[in-house]
């Protein structure tokens, strides 16, 4: 019986053995999947690296343009400010020289039959018509007095 014993001790011992050695095989499978992932992942990580390096240059690149941008919209809104203020300041030099011209020819009417108090004004267009022709005249006679054909 010790000879059985000791056979069947030997035999638990080359079983576990065995189970050992396809464990030992198992992991060192997963272990060289593991280390190829590994490489992988090394290579992921460093076109990782290289894209955020690109990505960075980009965004340097951009803040540059839109700094530049902004200073040169800020330029051109001042400009057009200039210009805006330069427009308002002739419409009201032009206006006063409109408002001279009307006068001139509210003057410069024949004094004809008055009109009753009841009668309507005379229609907005025909006055303007009225202070278009008395300006160009004006212009006119400025234009012959400048070239010295004038009187």
């Amino acid at each position: 019986m010790t000879h059985w014993i000791g056979f069947a001790v030997e035999g638990l011992v080359s079983v576990l053995l065995l189970l050992t050695i396809i464990y030992c095989v198992m992991l060192n499978g997963q272990l060289r999947r593991l280390k190829a992932d590994e490489h992988a992942l090394k290579a992921t990580i460093a076109e990782l690296i290289t894209a955020t390096e690109i990505a960075e240059r980009a965004i340097a690149g951009l803040k540059v343009t839109v700094r530049e941008c902004d200073q040169n919209i800020g330029d051109r809104l001042r400009t057009a400010e200039r210009f805006a203020a330069d427009i308002n300041r002739q419409i009201d030099a032009g206006n006063v020289v409109l408002n001279r011209l009307a006068k001139i020819v509210v003057a410069a009417r024949p004094l004809t039959d008055p009109q009753p108090e009841e009668a309507e004004p005379e229609a907005p267009v025909s006055e303007t018509k009225a202070m278009l022709a008395a300006a160009q005249a004006f212009a006119e006679r400025s234009r012959a007095r400048a070239r010295g054909l004038a009187a």
